[in-house]
């Protein structure tokens, strides 16, 4: 059974469609670009090193399977399956009745060896996003590997305390295989954040929200065409855990929320349904410094974030429903007529319902102090004057950063980056005049930021369609990822008057913690600082929109 959607070259596609060759007439370069590009070469599958002694050894194992999801027939998924070799009882643990992988938790230190497992009909590779491991080890799509291949991870969890993810990272088939199952958290655990007593067991649960579509044997839709790709997939049904109307039974008093977007393109505004706060206590990198409370939080596909959750006071038969609450402003003006989904993006709906159960007298305090980050000034950057940019731009069947699909062995100078250095980073739309990646630069004749070597003009006129206008039609929310180690987000500044939606999701973003992956709005400019530390090689960074991502929206640093 293979689920991979027949992505065949994307030149070929292009070149094929009227739409296709608009395009490249409207992006100069491009096209002899894409014909310098060279195909991912096939790596040997990495083998245990002998001299690595693993604290905790893992086979994961990705398979086909049947979960029963909705009433009536089983729905057929791609599954990852564990099995613990060595380590802490506690390394893993299934989430019943879910399609998801098991829940793996780490400790800050541990030296971890995972035996890949491929028993799919296609191939594939896992990321450990958020982690931060030595390229080889990272999950790059170099080193795929075919049906019936073992590849052997091996790396030191050098994280501070927080959540990631695993997922499949295959060059044009991520998000199908994610969208059938193939992903799961991990949750590495710290000294610093053992001191503060957390909720813990039954009292920390994992909140995994995706979005699905069915037929009427209860079958996975995905991707019926280009509209849904060009805005990403969206489908009608909200799993949590892998599971339709998902609730959870509670005590009244405080829980830990672990909340992950794993769906493939859908944000989600999260909110309580009463008006009550919502109460950060960490994302993507970790705990914050302090708890903050916000009348809704943000969440782009990739995005975690930790929730403090008191039902403390409330009475026995009582119920608080997380939803999603309305907004606009992520999809383009010409994708806003393209989706079709039964349950729009920026609709107001439910996301799991918390059922107070029973009446408790102990709750834990919420700490007024949870962690400390070393924040990095401006002046630690080896950049300061000249932010190294990322610049989006959407196109007809076209999706860039710097300018350029993504393509093996094609880095450009500005994305070449010395190893043990930190660097400040402009993430930014370009407005359909991205086509000057075969003029990049090193930046340093001025300009936009630090792009004055990309060549980034208006007029050029994203598939020729007359300047920024097309751009700016095409123009949508991106959540950028970057591998490698967590950043800290400088500052976000819109133009005035390119998103009217803006005010409707502007509260709900978190800026004083670990990020790595930040929603970048239509019209929106995101400075971060990201160190690039102790690893050399190629670190992905990409939408993890996961439809855009396919579509060519990634592209490689490569540490030197």
């Amino acid at each position: 059974m293979s689920y991979h959607n027949n992505n065949y070259s994307r030149r070929q596609f292009l070149a094929n469609s009227s739409l296709g060759l608009l395009a490249f007439a409207g992006m100069p370069g491009l096209l002899s670009a894409m014909e310098g590009m060279q195909a991912m070469p096939k790596m040997m599958p990495n083998k245990a090193d002998p001299n690595f002694k693993p604290d905790v050894e893992i086979e994961l194992f990705c398979k086909t399977s049947s979960i029963p999801i909705l009433m009536g027939n089983p729905t057929k998924v791609l599954q990852y399956t564990a099995k613990l070799l060595q380590g802490p009882k506690e390394t893993l643990t299934e989430l019943p009745g879910s399609y998801l992988g098991p829940l793996i938790r780490l400790q800050k230190g541990q030296k971890v060896r995972i035996h890949l497992h491929n028993g799919l009909s296609e191939a594939t590779v896992t990321h450990w996003h958020g982690l931060h491991v030595p390229a080889k080890m990272d999950g790059h799509p170099l080193y795929t590997i075919d049906p019936g291949e073992v590849l052997v991870y091996e790396f030191e969890v050098l994280n501070r305390a927080g959540m990631s993810i695993y997922h499949p990272h295959p060059h044009e088939a991520t998000a199908t295989q994610v969208y059938h199952g193939l992903a799961g958290a991990i949750l590495i655990n710290d000294e610093e954040e053992a001191a503060l007593e957390l909720p813990a067991g039954n009292y920390e649960i994992p909140i995994v929200i995706q979005d699905r579509l069915f037929d009427s044997e209860n079958q996975l839709i995905y991707s019926r065409g280009m509209r849904d790709r060009m805005t990403g997939f969206y489908g009608d049904r909200i799993l949590v855990n892998g599971l339709a109307d998902f609730a959870i039974d509670v005590e009244s008093r405080a829980y830990r929320l672990r909340v992950l977007n794993g769906s493939t393109a859908r944000i989600y505004k999260l909110a309580w349904d009463d008006g009550t706060a919502v109460t950060v206590i960490g994302v993507d990198g970790g705990l914050l410094e302090k708890p903050e409370t916000k009348p809704y939080v943000m969440l782009a596909p990739g995005e975690r974030i930790d929730v403090w959750a008191d039902f403390s006071g409330r009475n026995e038969g009582s119920q608080l429903v997380m939803r999603s609450l309305p907004f606009s402003g992520v999809l383009p003006r010409m994708g806003r007529m393209m989706h079709t989904s039964s349950l729009p993006v920026g609709s107001d709906y439910p996301i799991f319902t918390a059922r107070v159960t029973k009446k408790v007298s102990d709750s834990p305090k919420l700490p007024s102090t949870l962690s400390k980050i070393n924040w990095y000034k401006l002046s630690d950057t080896a950049n300061p004057n000249k932010p190294i940019p990322i610049s989006i731009s959407e196109g007809h069947m076209a999706m860039l950063l710097n300018g350029r699909p993504y393509a093996y062995n094609d880095v450009q100078d500005i994305e070449r980056i010395p190893v043990n250095t930190i660097q400040l980073m402009e993430i930014f739309h370009a407005h359909g005049s991205g086509h000057g990646g075969q003029t990049a630069g090193n930046g340093q004749d001025g300009g936009h930021s630090g792009m004055g070597g990309m060549g980034m003009r208006h007029g050029g006129g994203m598939g020729g369609m007359g300047g920024g206008g097309m751009g700016m039609m095409m123009a949508m929310a991106h959540p950028i990822h970057l591998h490698g180690q967590q950043f800290q987000i400088v500052s976000r500044s819109i133009d005035a008057g390119e998103n009217d939606g803006y005010a409707s999701v502007r509260e709900g973003f978190i800026e004083n913690g670990l990020k790595d992956t930040v929603l970048v709005m239509p019209g929106e400019k995101v400075r971060i600082i990201k160190p690039f530390q102790d690893f050399k090689g190629l670190f992905m960074f990409h939408c993890h929109n996961l439809e855009h991502e396919d579509m060519g929206m990634m592209r490689d640093f490569s540490v030197e």
